[in-house]
């Protein structure tokens, strides 16, 4: 299906509107063999709260953006190649239901869909055209991802010291290698993740203590793994497009 929809017509028509949704500062989406599979509105875990985002699933890119008016505009285009996607369910906890992780060596969020149903759908297709490159590339499947950051609200304590309290003078910060919640003491020390940047990143004293020793690879998983264990971890996130901050 994906190959007898690549030339045609409604299937450029289809990228056409995206790429015009996004505007001059979104990037080109058209290109020989795109297919647009997809498309619908996810909520995203960000840093502060959960919030609406438009995603567009392609047979080799996944899509996403802030809603600006509702099916018509959106900004702060983001891309990100299926190649390096994997994709793991997550339980249902309270309110947020329905939800997956998707993790890249660059970043790694959580989303959910309104129901079940659309849940499986997207999981089921974004699987689908994954393992459709990494069949035609012949490449290994990707099995290095950035640590899931966990949301603010889940720390109101640094969670590796256990003493500081986070009150609006002392600012929290999240190690890019394991995705904890930390205070500024804790995360003095910065080293070069090369799959998440060019240049040397905040990590807590514990990863940076493993990653000098060598202990902890730069280029594999940090030990974002261990925290599905905690129930009220199962549901992380990344830094992000909207409540971005350097921290």
């Amino acid at each position: 299906m994906v190959d007898r929809l690549a030339n045609s017509e409604a299937n450029a028509r289809r990228i056409n509107v995206v790429e015009g949704c996004f505007g001059t500062a979104g990037q080109p989406l058209a290109i020989d063999g795109r297919v647009l599979i997809g498309e619908g509105v996810l909520t995203k875990l960000c840093r502060k709260k959960p919030k609406a985002r438009q995603f567009f699933l392609f047979n080799d890119i996944l899509v996403y953006g802030n809603i600006v008016i509702q099916k018509k505009k959106y900004n702060k285009q983001h891309i990100i190649p299926l190649e390096n996607v994997t994709i793991d369910s997550i339980q249902d906890e309270g309110d947020l239901r329905n939800g997956w992780l998707i993790k890249t060596p660059t970043k790694s969020f959580a989303v959910y869909a309104a129901t079940a149903t659309e849940k499986s759908e997207w999981m089921n297709h974004i699987n689908k055209c994954v393992y459709d490159l990494i069949s035609k590339s012949g490449k290994t499947p990707n099995n290095e991802h950035a640590a899931v950051w966990i949301p603010d609200s889940e720390a109101p304590t640094c969670m590796r010291c256990k003493k500081v309290k986070f009150t609006p003078v002392n600012r929290r910060h999240h190690c890019r290698k394991c995705g904890f919640v930390v205070c500024g003491p804790c995360s003095e020390k910065k080293f070069l993740l090369p799959n998440q940047a060019s240049k040397a990143v905040r990590v807590c004293d514990f990863c940076y203590e493993r990653l000098s020793n060598g202990d902890l690879p730069a280029c594999l998983p940090g030990r974002s793994d261990s925290l599905s264990s905690s129930p009220q971890m199962s549901h992380q996130m990344s830094d992000d497009d909207d409540d971005d901050s350097s921290d």
